[in-house]
């Protein structure tokens, strides 16, 4: 196992008022590590360096790439056109470089894993999913997902990746980049677009030409619970996963699906990202010899990111955890952002009434998906 990480990642910055703060990868990695899992027996921590324009223009035009590295050095400018100068991408001095930083981290990730040097991988910090070929969007620069997927087909070989989000938002830079490439097969749960950026994701989009049936969306309404939650991914996620047969899995991991999330509306606790990681665990030693790609992604509780993250690496390195939080780290956490986990404890316990069915919406889109796409991929 390696966990790919840097402490430059933090220079990723959009400014202390955005609502994504990198502090929360540190503080991830240092939660993962004060559990003991970047012991020489447990995982490898690598070093990762800057992604190069060669692996960036396998998913990005020349133009766009361009037009970050000027405004890198000339941060007062702006690219509507590009998305580059937003309230969401903000544009800020050494731009190129720490986006490009990111993306080297989900590449060697897939390098790392398509080589046979480590089984399974872990980009902390990436995750990057709404970035476009020639715009910026949703906080993400450069696609370090598609970056790596795009190495994956093309310079190791690869048949068929699953791509598995389970960030809130929805995956659409990913869907857009490989709609109609029938040997990538995204699946994206999150929170239903009519209440949440982006705006898409909906059952209906399902790929095009040869790559129809190959994109598969699961849009959950507001406030969906673990049940609910667990319900869709169970009857989704494996069935596909199965009848695709993919040479390895790479996942977004996304936390801003947790309840504390301040900028949307699911429900979810430690236990759903617990059990999705296991489903993940089983389904990549069934499928594929184990080999499994993970990078982060949303999250903006701070004290929630690392809670989520650290029990989803510990379900790749197969370890258990306890659930007292180290009492080092938890200094660490009260000094850098000013708080702590209320209970102090890895996993939530304190959850909202939790309802025992599983809701209409959630069991329509369900049924919406094994009537357009199971066929496709022959499931009855």
């Amino acid at each position: 196992m390696a966990l790919l990480y840097h402490d430059d990642f933090l220079k990723y910055d959009f400014g202390g008022e955005h609502a994504l703060r990198e502090v929360r990868i540190q503080l991830a990695r240092d939660l993962i590590a004060a559990y003991g899992l970047l012991k020489p027996t447990v995982a490898e921590t690598l070093t990762p360096t800057p992604a190069d324009e060669e692996a960036l223009r396998r998913v990005h035009t020349a133009d766009y790439l361009s037009m970050v590295k000027d405004l890198s050095v000339h941060p007062k400018g702006v690219s509507y056109e590009h998305g580059l100068g937003t309230a969401d991408n903000p544009v800020f001095e050494g731009m190129y470089e720490a986006a490009a930083l990111h993306a080297g981290a989900t590449l060697r990730a897939c390098e790392e894993v398509a080589s046979g040097t480590h089984g399974r991988a872990m980009s902390l910090g990436g995750g990057f999913h709404h970035a476009m070929a020639d715009k910026a969007s949703g906080f993400c620069i450069f696609n370090d997902l598609a970056v790596g997927i795009r190495s994956l087909l093309e310079k190791h070989g690869v048949k068929r990746v699953l791509y598995v989000d389970v960030d809130a938002h929805h995956a659409d830079g990913v869907q857009a980049l490989f709609y109609e490439d029938p040997r990538v097969l995204t699946i994206s749960l999150h929170e239903d677009g009519h209440y949440l950026f982006p705006g898409s994701g909906f059952t209906d989009e399902i790929g095009s030409g040869p790559g129809k049936g190959f994109c598969v969306n699961v849009p959950l309404p507001p406030y969906t619970r673990d049940v609910s939650y667990l319900y869709a991914f169970q009857e989704i996620v494996p069935p596909l996963a199965r009848a695709f047969k993919p040479e390895l899995i790479v996942s977004q991991l996304g936390a801003d699906g947790h309840h504390l999330d301040p900028l949307t509306h699911l429900m979810l606790t430690t236990e759903t990202y617990e059990a999705v990681g296991r489903i993940l665990d089983e389904l990549s030693k069934e499928l594929c010899g184990g080999r499994w790609i993970a990078t982060g992604g949303g999250g903006y509780e701070i004290t929630a990111v690392p809670r989520v993250w650290t029990v989803l690496f510990s379900e790749m390195v197969g370890v258990e955890l306890e659930d007292t939080l180290p009492i080092d780290w938890l200094k660490e956490c009260n000094r850098v952002v000013g708080s702590v986990p209320a209970e102090k404890s890895l996993r939530d316990h304190v959850r909202a009434e939790e309802e025992a069915h599983v809701p209409r919406a959630a069991k329509r889109t369900v049924e919406e998906l094994r009537r357009t796409v199971f066929p496709i991929h022959g499931i009855p």
